[in-house]
């Protein structure tokens, strides 16, 4: 029996930047600006871009603050009057689940593996992401950087995750869309599938459990 973990954020969720351009369009802020002000604020302090949301290292408003703040420097007069300070909730606003990706979670559990989420992701926006993958009584296990207190890549969250489902690490899979996120994981004894689109993923992911009966054929081939 192996244990899948599915990242939220661009596998379970719609591709990042379909959410950088929707949040452009509610609040004006273009992608390139609202990335380099998530920079600019954890570069203040020492960290990676989201690091400080995703480890809870500053709450969602101020770090909406600081942001706004590094805009305000970077471009005087900028309109921010509908960037609201709960993020999260109008980020996710709107958005659904990938639905392959969401049935894949069955699939994989009526087959016998175990099932869950490792996602770096922020305390404030648990409400918003939960809601829609609607999964927390069907995962197996849910790793969030922001209750544990290291995110992906670092190899100590995938040691966290293996410890949860029990299992080997060359039992463990995870199915990212980030390359990086991929070869730490590999890194780490683990096996990998690099989301590129849920037909892609789960044909690969058929390969590497080796099950009878691939789930890519119960999908349909659906491409998203």
């Amino acid at each position: 029996m192996s244990m899948v973990y599915l990242d939220f954020g661009g596998v379970l969720s719609p591709p990042i930047e379909d959410l950088f351009v929707e949040y452009e369009r509610r609040t004006g802020i273009a992608p390139a600006d609202l990335k380099w002000a998530m920079a600019q604020v954890a570069a203040d302090l020492g960290e990676e871009p989201l690091a400080p949301i995703e480890l809870a290292l500053l709450p969602e408003t101020e770090w909406v603050d600081r942001m706004h703040a590094a805009l305000r420097r970077q471009y005087p007069g900028i309109d921010l009057s509908r960037s609201r300070r709960d993020f999260g909730a109008q980020w996710f606003a709107g958005h659904e689940v990938n639905p392959v990706v969401r049935q894949l979670v069955f699939q994989l559990q009526e087959r016998g593996h175990q099932v869950g989420i490792l996602t770096n992701n922020v305390i404030e926006w648990e409400p918003s992401w939960r809601r829609m993958v609607d999964l927390d009584d069907a995962v197996d296990h849910i790793v969030d950087s922001c209750h544990v207190g290291v995110r992906k890549p670092d190899p100590r969250i995938f040691e966290i995750a293996r410890e949860r489902a029990g299992v080997p690490a060359e039992e463990c899979i995870l199915v990212d869309d980030l390359a990086e996120n991929c070869a730490a994981a590999v890194a780490t004894g683990w096996r990998a599938v690099r989301f590129l689109d849920a037909a892609q993923a789960i044909s690969d992911l058929d390969a590497l459990l080796g099950d009878v009966e691939p789930v890519a054929a119960a999908a349909g081939g659906e491409r998203v």
